[in-house]
């Protein structure tokens, strides 16, 4: 993934936010370039590592594709911290893909928490690419991170939902895009969405609080297909939301709980109803004309 801040359809809405003419700085940068990160880093006291390509299937070669770029470029970042004496707190954004892929179903009296970890080798045997490439990404910033005595807090978030900055659909929002039509792109009867203002406040208070440590779930609890359609009718009777495809059989599901105590005591009480989530999102499709 290379960023070029020459690239005006991807850093206009950027460059628009309130104070990036007094605030903002953009510098090229690509995540399997070694040292291409020292510019932006030099004299900062906390990093946020967010990038990581995003895809359920795979063109050609999942190696070249998801993988490398996702533990290589999360490697160069860290080992690009290590060079900058500024540096006292790395915070990376991970995934509840490294949280859960389990081998065996959970039901409603599971609870997942920080301490469940993806199975690498099962995300492998079931061709499940991206969920591969964050788990190996995690464990390979947590190795790096304990040899280099590095202060890492990983956040690991579901899928993001919420209104979108950018002119284009990023892969979390094309989802809600897909279900609007009636598609099942996760092959699911239930799901769970957390919204990305709750998201980014997650890492804010990861950089603001002294204490925290290790790994934050955020996710939002469950809900169905029809939840989500219902929602959708009501908020928006102008759209012609499809029913979901009927033909769908052997669905997974995800009705187990999440535990979030551990994210909440960094002082986030109340996260953004899923109802509001979806609102927000379709109402930001609809102002960029991406539905």
């Amino acid at each position: 993934m290379c960023f070029s801040p020459e690239d005006r359809k991807k850093t206009d809405h950027l460059l628009a936010l309130d104070g990036a003419k007094e605030r903002l700085k953009l510098f090229k940068a690509d995540l399997l370039d070694e040292g291409s990160f020292e510019l932006a880093i030099d004299g900062c006291e906390t990093v946020f590592h967010t990038a990581s390509p995003v895809a359920i299937t795979v063109k050609t070669d999942p190696q070249v594709e998801l993988i490398n770029p996702a533990v290589n470029g999360t490697i160069n970042v860290l080992r690009t911290c290590t060079k900058v004496s500024s540096v006292k707190r790395v915070i990376l954004t991970s995934s509840m893909a490294a949280v859960l892929a389990p081998e065996t179903k959970l039901g409603p009296n599971d609870v997942v928490d920080e301490t469940f970890f993806t199975n690498p080798s099962f995300a492998e045997e079931r061709k499940q690419w991206y969920v591969l490439s964050k788990t190996l990404a995690e464990d390979a910033a947590w190795r790096f991170a304990k040899d280099n005595e590095i202060d890492l807090i990983v956040l690991n978030p579901g899928l993001v939902t919420g209104p979108i900055l950018q002119p284009t659909l990023n892969f979390s929002v094309a989802v809600i895009v897909e279900l609007m039509k009636g598609k099942n792109p996760f092959n699911t009867t239930h799901h769970r969405f957390v919204d990305v203002r709750d998201v980014a406040l997650a890492h804010v208070k990861a950089l603001e609080t002294p204490s925290a440590n290790g790994r934050y779930i955020i996710d939002g609890p469950v809900v169905t297909i029809k939840d989500i359609e219902n929602v959708l009718r009501e908020f928006f009777p102008d759209l012609c939301i499809a029913d979901r495809n009927e033909d769908i059989t052997e669905l997974n599901s995800v009705t187990f709980n999440v535990c979030l105590d551990k994210v909440k005591s960094l002082g986030i009480i109340e996260f953004t109803p899923t109802e509001t989530s979806l609102r927000d999102t379709v109402l930001s499709l609809k102002e960029k004309c991406l539905v």
